[in-house]
């Protein structure tokens, strides 16, 4: 498990006076604000979000600090962090965050190995499981659907994945 969760990305910048798009990752979109300064990957760059409105398909922002279209546009495609411990305890054993699935095997219903989960994905179509074979090659994608991802076992640290093929 890591110590850090992603919780949001910012996007384009909106307007001349330091506004930025925002993709929430969070169950409640709007919950992204209650986690307090939110940071860079790297950890070396803090954010404030002083402001969010509904925009199509994502949130425009009003960051501390940011205040014309240059600075928000420096932001674009920066992925925002928060510590593990400022976010809500888990309590369902059926719930989970995506990152913890990062690094679990993916095997497929009768127990062939398919390969690691590398990440969890969205393009916009709905989340994607994107799967690394162990001897490399091509990443498989899967739709992360109860279909085709029938089975999370956190504790064996394993998925079950349907190939495509079997999927109705």
């Amino acid at each position: 498990m890591t110590d850090r969760i992603c919780v949001a990305q910012f996007g384009a910048a909106h307007g001349l006076r330091g506004e930025v798009r925002l993709r929430s990752f969070t169950q409640d979109p709007t919950a992204v604000t209650a986690y307090g300064p939110l940071e860079s990957e790297d950890g070396t760059r803090r954010f404030t979000i002083e402001g969010l409105r509904p925009a199509k398909d994502a949130f425009v922002a009003r960051v501390a600090g940011v205040a014309d279209r240059d600075a928000a546009e420096k932001l674009t495609n920066l992925k925002l962090y928060v510590s593990r411990d400022r976010l809500p305890p888990i309590e369902d054993d059926d719930t989970f965050y995506h990152a913890d699935l990062v690094g679990l095997a993916a095997v497929t219903p009768d127990g062939a190995e398919l390969g690691r989960v590398t990440a969890i994905l969205n393009f916009g179509a709905g989340d994607l499981v994107e799967i690394r074979p162990e001897g490399g090659g091509e990443p498989l994608m899967v739709p992360f659907t109860d279909a085709a991802v029938p089975e999370i076992d956190m504790a064996a640290r394993r998925i079950v994945v349907v190939p495509l093929t079997e999927i109705e």
